[in-house]
């Protein structure tokens, strides 16, 4: 039985990359358990959920950041630690897509205990398996989640504009709440 140069070539190219794949590569220096960190990231405890008049004031902190730029309108939401909403407001003129997206912001910064940046960094870099985690996950700028005493209270999320402009105005709504 004759092979021919074609098979062989054909089967030499399948294989090679099983035989390149000798070992795996160190892990980082800083993880002494082989890859694992020792601190878990994003372990910000769950706390008493946000009041629906606090979360206004939240809305009113990112309207106040949006007026310093006039042709900027938001669509603003705040959640509980759950994701659920407590409070919403569309600036006049807001864009109607936005609504949900807000929301879902909201919802992900809030249940995931960490900015949705950090997502959006994730995809961009090559991790598209970051979009299977949840069905309302949105791996956007603009969802941050609220911290007082050490504890998630809830989230803002903020949508309307460029993701750098959703963060900027959900930034100064975390921020109010310290005042």
């Amino acid at each position: 039985m004759r092979i021919s140069l074609t098979v062989l070539a054909l089967a030499a190219a399948l294989c090679a990359p099983a035989l390149a794949q000798s070992t795996p590569a160190p892990a980082p220096a800083n993880y002494p358990n082989g890859g694992t960190p020792e601190q878990a990231p994003f372990v910000t405890p769950y706390g008493p959920p946000i009041t629906a008049d606090r979360a206004q004031r939240v809305a009113a902190a990112v309207m106040a950041e949006a007026a310093k730029h006039p042709s900027w309108q938001f669509n603003i939401a705040v959640v509980d630690p759950n994701g659920d909403l407590v409070y919403f407001y569309r600036m006049p003129n807001a864009q109607i897509a936005s609504t949900t997206i807000a929301i879902n912001k909201a919802y992900t910064a809030a249940r995931f205990r960490r900015e949705t940046r950090v997502f959006y960094n994730a995809m961009e870099g090559g991790h598209p398996y970051v979009a299977t985690l949840d069905p309302r996950l949105t791996a956007s700028p603009g969802g941050i989640p609220l911290v007082e005493n050490g504890h998630i209270i809830g989230a803002v999320g903020c949508s309307g504009g460029t993701g750098d402009m959703d963060w900027t105005v959900c930034t100064a709504g975390a921020a109010s709440l310290g005042r």
